[in-house]
C-alpha cells in the first residue's frame, strides 16, 4: 500500500469513456488524441515514478484555439484535467487520475518573436528551457533560470513549478523572468495577463498563475526576459572535510554580501557519483564540493573570487581548483547538470526539495544526514546552496515496498525540518502530490482556506489538476 493517496475516480464519467472520447476526436486530428493504453502508458506517471495512474484519454493540442475547444468541451462535461509539459516533475505534479484527461503542451513547440532591444523573447509552451538560450545565444543572449532537466523541461512546467536552476541565485528563478503568459482558463476562455514589459498594470495575476501548478489554468504562450551574457565567467571547485563546514562557508558568502552568478554544493556520495558518470575532475578525497561560479570581466572574477577564498579557508577548505578552459568549465556543469540521471545508475531515489535559511545550513545537513541514516538508508545531497535550496537524494529499492516507506518518512521529516527552521516545504519542484499532505504543517487553516479560495475563483468545480497541492480533507471549505 503506498503512501500517497488519490481521490476515488468517478464512475460517471469511466462509464462514459467512449462517449467523451468520441467528442474530442470531433474537435482534433487524429495524431493529436491518444486513446489506446499502450500509448496512454508513456503519460501515466512523471518523474515522481513510484506513482502512476492510468489517464482517461490524452489530447495534444496544436495551438491555443484548439486548446480552448479542447477545455470547453470537458468543462461542459465535466471531465478533470491534467496538464502536461515534459512530464519531469519530481513531485508528481503531472501524475493523472483514472477519470482525467491528461492535455499536452508538447505540439505547441515554437518561438514566436524575439525582440532584442527590449530583451524580451514569445514562445509557445511546449518550448523546452535550453532551446530559448539557443536561439538567442547567436546575439550572445540567454535565458536565466536553467533547471538540471532544462534539455527537456517545457517553458509550461517551469511556470506550473516555478522552476530555478544553478544561476538563479543572481537572476533570480521563473517568477522573476516571465513578463507576461496567454492562458486557456477551464471553461475554455482565453485570457492574456501581463506582457512585453517590465511592470504590467493592476493585479500582479502573473505572480499568481507563476507556481500555480496547473490548477488556474493551461498557458499557452510566455514572454520571458532575456539578459546579456555576462563577459566571461569562470567556476571553481571548493573542496572541504565536511558537509557541515561547505555549508557554513555558503552561509558566511551569503552573510559577507557576495553574491555569486552561483553556488551549488554536492556531499561526497554525490561527489563520488557524478565523478564517475562525468569525470568533471571533482576532488574524490573531499567531505563535501562547492562549485562556485563567478562572472563579469577578468578583474571583477578575479576580486570576487579572492574575497571567497579567504572565506573558504576559514571553514578549511582543502582544494581550490579554478576552470582553466571552456572544456573544464562545461565538463564541470556537466556533472552537477548530470547528477539527477548519475544518481539513477547507482539505485533508485525520492528527490526532495526544500527551501531554508542559508545561515541554518550547517545544522541542518547535520541533522539531514541523521534522520537518513536512523532508518537505514543513504543519502546524496546535490543542491543550489546559495538559496538554501535543498536536494537530498534519499536512495532506496523501488522494488521494496519496506524501504519505500522508509524513503517516504525520511523526505517527509526533512521537510518538517525545513519548516521547522524557517524555510519552506518546497523551492522549484511544487507540492504536487508529494509535499500535498505536508501543507498543513506549514501553513494554519486559515491560511490554507484562503489559497483555496483564490484556487476555487479560477477554478470552481476543482476539475485542474484536482488530486495536486492541497490536502483532499477540508476542501469543502474552499
Amino acid at each position: 500500500m503506498t503512501g500517497i493517496q488519490f481521490p476515488t475516480p468517478d464512475p460517471t464519467i469511466l462509464a462514459r469513456r467512449e462517449t467523451i472520447i468520441a467528442g474530442l476526436a470531433a474537435l482534433l486530428p487524429p495524431e493529436a488524441l491518444i486513446t489506446t493504453e499502450d500509448e496512454r502508458r508513456a503519460f501515466e506517471t512523471d518523474a515522481l515514478t513510484a506513482y502512476r495512474r492510468m489517464p482517461l484519454a490524452v489530447v495534444l493540442p496544436r495551438s491555443t484555439e484548439e486548446l480552448a475547444s479542447v477545455m470547453a468541451y470537458l468543462h461542459q462535461e465535466g471531465v478533470n484535467v491534467v496538464a502536461r509539459g515534459a512530464g519531469t516533475s519530481l513531485a508528481g505534479g503531472a501524475i493523472p487520475q483514472e477519470d482525467a484527461v491528461v492535455v499536452g503542451v508538447a505540439k505547441m513547440a515554437r518561438i514566436l518573436d524575439i525582440d532584442y532591444a527590449n530583451r524580451t523573447i514569445r514562445v509557445q509552451a511546449g518550448v523546452t528551457n535550453l532551446s530559448i538560450s539557443n536561439a538567442v545565444a547567436a546575439e550572445r543572449f540567454f535565458y536565466a533560470p536553467d533547471p538540471s532537466s532544462q534539455l527537456a523541461c517545457t517553458i509550461a512546467g517551469n511556470i506550473g513549478m516555478n522552476s530555478g536552476g544553478a544561476h538563479c541565485l543572481k537572476y533570480g528563478v521563473t517568477t522573476n523572468n516571465v513578463l507576461g503568459v496567454k492562458m486557456v482558463l477551464a471553461d475554455g476562455t482565453i485570457v492574456e495577463i501581463g506582457g512585453g514589459y517590465l511592470d504590467s498594470p493592476g493585479l500582479d495575476l502573473i505572480g499568481l498563475v507563476v507556481g500555480s501548478e496547473g490548477q488556474l489554468g493551461i498557458v499557452t504562450e510566455a514572454t520571458l526576459r532575456i539578459l546579456p551574457m555576462p563577459e566571461d565567467a569562470r567556476p571553481v571547485l571548493f573542496g572541504f572535510p565536511t558537509s557541515e563546514a561547505a555549508g557554513g562557508c555558503v552561509a558566511a558568502i551569503i552573510g559577507a554580501g557576495i553574491i555569486p552568478v552561483a553556488i551549488e554544493f554536492m556531499d561526497k556520495l554525490a561527489v563520488e557519483i557524478c565523478e564517475d558518470f562525468a569525470h568533471a575532475g571533482y576532488p574524490l578525497d573531499a567531505g563535501a564540493l562547492l562549485i562556485i561560479e563567478s562572472e563579469g570581466s577578468p578583474a571583477e572574477i578575479d576580486a570576487e573570487l579572492a574575497k571567497i577564498v579567504a572565506i573558504a579557508k576559514e571553514y578549511g577548505v582543502s582544494v581550490v581548483k579554478e576552470s582553466k578552459s571552456a572544456m573544464e568549465t562545461a565538463a564541470i556543469w556537466k556533472g552537477r547538470k548530470s547528477a539527477f540521471g548519475a544518481t539513477g545508475r547507482v539505485a533508485d531515489y525520492i528527490c526532495m526539495d526544500g527551501t531554508i535559511p542559508t545561515g541554518r545550513l550547517p545544522q541542518v545537513l547535520h541533522r539531514l544526514n541523521e534522520i537518513v541514516a536512523e532508518l537505514g538508508l543513504r543519502v546524496a545531497n546535490v543542491f543550489h546552496a546559495g538559496d538554501g535550496n535543498l536536494h537530498p537524494l534519499v536512495l532506496y529499492n523501488i522494488n521494496d515496498p519496506a524501504e519505500q516507506a522508509k524513503a517516504e518518512k525520511a523526505g517527509e521529516e526533512i521537510l518538517k525540518l525545513c519548516v521547522e527552521v524557517g524555510g519552506c516545504l518546497t523551492g522549484e519542484h511544487g507540492v504536487g502530490i508529494e509535499k500535498r499532505d505536508l501543507m498543513p504543517f506549514q501553513f494554519s487553516p486559515v491560511d490554507l482556506a484562503q489559497q483555496m479560495r483564490v484556487r476555487a475563483a479560477f477554478d470552481p468545480a476543482w476539475r485542474l489538476n484536482p488530486a495536486k497541492v492541497f490536502p483532499l480533507e477540508g476542501r469543502a471549505a474552499a
